[in-house]
């Protein structure tokens, strides 16, 4: 359950620590699907925010950002925040997402979950997709940087973040996370966050301050619920796109 949200000029509202941002959590919960992948290959575990194909809805949203001339899939470079079991970059490969996709994720038995499912798909020569442990609030990102990416996609990890234990009066980690993705984008290139914790205003009240480096874009479509009056969705998706250095 969620704080109360503060008084308006309070700043955005903060989440109750939870479990679930801890990586000890997500150490067991991938120990679990690799021994399941062991045992049945098909078993590729869980999709994040699968009940309200978030998958699908985040590639309508590429699909129509690509046609507006924001990257073109055949060279961009895509780096997916919390790749968990790597579902969504394998779901890109699928779209005929030609260039380097890598994933990332604290968790070294998701990693490790993520290249055996890579290694059962078999994909092409040319068509792999890379994984890598990195705690991207913690580490330096290593050789897989590169020059940064066209496309960064995060579909839970800022919600996990958001619910990471902390001390009393410790501020949350936000900025350091923001701050973190702002500088693995290339200038103009686009910062994707997937949430169940958070709407799309607050989304940009975290990521987007006006002294940030990153803007609105868009957003995903999702079906809306109408429940006590107000209108809503169980999952957002917000594109960013890091600005130009004046």
């Amino acid at each position: 359950m969620s704080t109360p949200s503060p008084p308006a000029g309070a700043g955005p509202r903060l989440l109750d620590p939870s479990e679930l941002g801890t990586k000890d959590y997500w150490d067991k919960a991938y120990t679990r699907e690799l021994s399941n992948h062991a045992t049945a290959p098909d078993d590729e575990g869980t999709i994040w925010f699968d009940e309200s194909n978030a998958e699908d809805a985040v590639c309508q949203l590429l699909d129509r950002l690509e046609e507006e001339g924001h990257f073109d899939r055949t060279t961009a470079r895509v780096l997916d925040l919390g790749t968990g079991n790597g579902h969504m970059l394998f779901t890109l490969r699928e779209e005929e997402w030609e260039g380097e996709l890598v994933g990332v994720d604290y968790s070294a038995t998701s990693v490790e979950l993520a290249r055996r499912i890579g290694e059962a798909r078999e994909l092409e020569e040319g068509q792999e997709v890379t994984f890598e442990e990195w705690d991207m609030l913690n580490q330096p990102p290593g050789d897989w940087f590169g020059e940064g990416f066209e496309v960064v996609l995060d579909k839970g990890t800022f919600d996990a973040i958001s619910l990471m234990p902390r001390e009393d009066g410790e501020a949350p980690v936000s900025d350091v996370y923001r701050r973190t993705a702002e500088g693995l984008a290339k200038t103009n290139g686009l910062f994707v966050v997937t949430s169940c914790n958070w709407t799309k205003e607050e989304l940009c009240g975290w990521l987007a301050p006006i002294e940030g480096g990153l803007e609105f874009l868009q957003e995903a479509k999702y079906p809306s619920f109408k429940f006590g009056g107000s209108t809503g969705q169980s999952v957002v998706t917000v594109a960013f796109q890091k600005k130009a250095e004046a």
